[in-house]
């Protein structure tokens, strides 16, 4: 299956300030620029590098594209010829820079960027540990605290394919649960409905006593905030599985 490119980064730093932005961000450049199939991801990678190190940028912003293009294949010996050939044209200096950063990138010692890797890059909130929950989720997921004060905040995130169980936030009164999310791609479902796609930004109220699961689509990392509604009473019941067949009808 060929690998969307997912990024939330503009709306996650400057949604509130300028929406406009990371609309362009999120969805034109990395949502529809970055996943034309007219050329591979691996050159979009070099192009990219080479038009920052033309610019003069060589901050973050240029490390993060080294190490995509490493975790999309460009090579030590490859990255050394392409900078060595764009300092020809674009000048010395700049190769200079470039290399300083390169040289992190394909230490020896330096492993490749992993998937997790490269989604926490494109998320504020960071993707945390292995979920000790896990055994009522199909597929990896991962918690991190955000908050653990007046209302305990947590970021919960889903390899692609990964969902949690059925399963119901019971109260005597209050209680349930709020989503939000905030980076990828995922899914809510109560019982007997249709379920919806969730995006960064979405909003779900899941009332308390309700049978549902969530979780991520089946070819993209998925994470959203839970925060607990304070009740009565409350605990989360765990129910069987999604099945399969349930799952797979999902896009």
């Amino acid at each position: 299956m060929k690998e969307k490119i997912v990024q939330t980064t503009g709306r996650a730093q400057l949604g509130d300030f300028a929406p406009g932005f990371a609309h362009l961000n999120d969805d034109v450049l990395f949502g529809e620029v970055w996943n034309d199939d007219a050329i591979d991801v691996k050159t979009k990678c070099i192009v990219t590098v080479v038009s920052l190190m033309a610019s003069g940028i060589t901050d973050s912003s240029l490390a993060y594209h080294l190490q995509n293009a490493k975790a999309h294949g460009v090579t030590k010996e490859e990255i050394a010829a392409i900078v060595t050939h764009s300092t020809m044209y674009v000048g010395w200096p700049k190769g200079w820079a470039v290399f300083r950063l390169a040289k992190e990138v394909w230490a020896d010692n330096a492993p490749a960027a992993t998937g997790k890797e490269r989604y926490q890059q494109s998320i504020f909130f960071p993707v945390g540990e292995p979920n000790p929950y896990g055994k009522f989720f199909t597929g990896q997921s991962y918690l991190a605290p955000i908050s653990a004060g007046q209302l305990p905040i947590f970021n919960v995130t889903f390899e692609p394919g990964c969902r949690n169980n059925w399963h119901i936030h019971r109260a005597k009164s209050g209680g349930g649960q709020m989503l939000i999310c905030v980076g990828g791609r995922g899914y809510y479902q109560e019982w007997g409905k249709e379920a919806t796609e969730l995006t960064p930004g979405t909003v779900i109220d899941i009332p308390a006593n309700v049978r549902h699961w969530h979780g991520a689509a089946p070819d993209e990392w998925f994470s959203h905030l839970a925060i607990e509604i304070p009740g009565e009473d409350t605990g989360t019941e765990w129910c069987e599985a999604v099945s399969d067949d349930e799952y797979g009808k999902l896009k």
